[in-house]
């Protein structure tokens, strides 16, 4: 059985690069969320050990969970368009 090779960037229709270019932005802007919701929950490890601060601290781990699934999605997006177009599967 002989395998294909990918398809070069430079095959590209116009409407598969916008798409792709699409998908890439999106991964990166839910990777910059995730950035953010990890600092804001860093943020809240602070001397305060009341439980009003811990209970801050869980609602922002359970944010920064939510932004990095976001991003692993869009990842998957991503990916899963790249191997449909270069590799046809």
């Amino acid at each position: 059985m002989e395998t294909q090779q990918p398809r070069s960037h430079d095959s590209l229709t116009p409407e598969e690069e916008q798409e792709l270019t699409h998908l890439r932005h999106m991964y990166k802007t839910a990777v910059e969320e995730w950035i953010g919701a990890i600092r804001e929950e860093e943020d809240l490890a602070t001397p305060d050990h009341s439980m009003t601060a811990v209970e801050g601290w869980d609602q922002a781990h359970f944010k920064e969970e939510d932004a990095r699934n976001s991003a692993k999605k869009a990842r998957q997006d991503y990916q899963d368009l790249l191997r449909r177009i270069l590799y046809q599967f």
